[in-house]
């Protein structure tokens, strides 16, 4: 306050003293103008413990401009940039009853999107940011981004049913997995839930995924190295290689147990209470076992394993994560009366591909409506005030799995 004020006062005297005035109404020019700093000149102007404060500042070291406005170089390389061959692109376009097709396929030169809506050629896309909007051969608008993890794991291919995000979202707060964790998986299936397991870990973390069936196997292995390298293609970045991909039965690998030392176990299998006897003196006392089933008897004979068996294990929490989608859509208006009719049909999951190809994916599902179709369609009436439809969506998701929440606990101290 002393430094503006002082700024204020100098300023007030040069403008009101007639020493700066010469010969016609000129401004007159001080010799020492021509060689001091804007900033020098005002200091002596001000009082001098004034001028001594603005000094201080002035003399703090500061970085050079060029040093600010440079990205370290590392930082620049991995920003995600266009469409490259090699990588997922994600293509999505409306369809009649408010429904919308998303398309996933790998960038290959030479290759062409296709769908109801027409033919997009892959060099088309190659080259465009994410985010940016084409025409089909047949006019269809198709609007292309990358695949988010929660997309990926919907669309790539399936042997066994997934374990869906909403219930892996959950299964990841009741474990805190944190970076660096190690975390035992039983049970890859197609490698859904082993993708945000690896994600949650970080570099530094690892993940032990057992599987019985060599096909499951085999296919949670290639689901995870497709992912990878789209990822390195499309980011600049190596996706954590953390995973650990065994094809042996949980329940005969007590002597791998022995040498490890588990944050956290996720059981995705019929029998858990098999496993629970094994990965029990691995995990870190205090650590979280998860378990996914999907009847609730199975639930019921898991606690009376646990209660007969006599295991270290406290059951907190039993959930089941439920979604409920809502629909907004403009309605439409005939003859610009108040008669309302909108057609909703979303949410329905067509029959994936099953035909999978090691450079070549396209899978293909009908999700649920969302905002950006206003911009897709070519018929929204910009033109006049419209009234929404707001309700819960008439297609919603079922029942998919009953979540366990079980952590260990160390003996009673006397």
């Amino acid at each position: 306050m002393r430094v503006c004020g002082g700024l204020r006062r100098a300023a007030s005297f040069a403008f009101s003293s007639g020493d700066g005035v010469g010969p016609g109404g000129k401004p007159r020019r001080r010799a020492w103008e021509k060689s001091l700093s804007p900033l020098e000149r005002v200091r002596r102007m001000l009082p001098p413990e004034e001028a001594a404060e603005v000094g201080r500042f002035a003399e703090a070291p500061q970085a050079p401009a060029e040093e600010k406005a440079a990205a370290p170089p590392e930082a620049a390389a991995t920003q995600p940039g266009p469409f490259r061959a090699g990588e997922l692109v994600l293509a999505e376009m409306r369809r009649k009853y408010n429904r919308t097709l998303k398309l996933m396929c790998r960038l290959v030169v030479g290759s062409v999107l296709t769908s109801n809506g027409g033919l997009l050629p892959h060099r088309d896309i190659i080259g465009q940011m994410p985010g940016q909007m084409l025409r089909t051969s047949a006019g269809a608008r198709v609007l292309l981004k990358r695949p988010s993890l929660e997309e990926y794991v919907l669309l790539m291919p399936r042997g066994p049913t997934i374990a869906y995000p909403k219930d892996i979202s959950a299964m990841l707060m009741m474990m805190d997995i944190q970076p660096g964790d190690t975390v035992l998986e039983a049970g890859s299936g197609s490698g859904a839930l082993t993708l945000f397991l690896s994600k949650a870990v970080g570099p530094k973390g690892r993940v032990i995924s057992y599987e019985i069936r060599d096909d499951h196997h085999s296919l949670a292995k290639k689901n995870y190295r497709h992912w990878c390298a789209a990822w390195k293609i499309g980011h600049m970045e190596e996706w954590p290689d953390n995973v650990d991909f065994i094809l042996k039965d949980i329940s005969t690998a007590a002597m791998d147990m022995k040498s490890l030392t588990l944050d956290a176990v996720v059981l995705d299998m019929l029998n858990p209470q098999s496993a629970l006897p094994v990965v029990q003196p691995s995990l870190k006392q205090g650590g979280v076992c998860t378990v996914y089933l999907a009847n609730i008897t199975q639930v019921i004979d898991l606690l009376d394993r646990i209660r007969t068996s006599r295991l270290p294990f406290l059951c907190e929490k039993i959930i089941e994560v439920t979604h409920r989608d809502w629909l907004v859509l403009p309605a439409k208006i005939k003859n610009f009366k108040s008669s309302q009719a909108v057609e909703t049909l979303e949410n329905i999951e067509e029959t994936p591909q099953k035909e999978y190809e090691e450079n070549y994916i396209q899978d293909q599902v009908v999700l649920t409506e969302g905002e950006y179709n206003e911009s897709l369609s070519d018929d929204t009436e910009t033109h006049c005030s419209v009234p929404y439809i707001a309700r819960p969506s008439s297609w919603q998701d079922a029942h998919s799995a009953f979540l366990i929440k079980l952590r260990k606990f160390g003996p009673l101290h006397a």
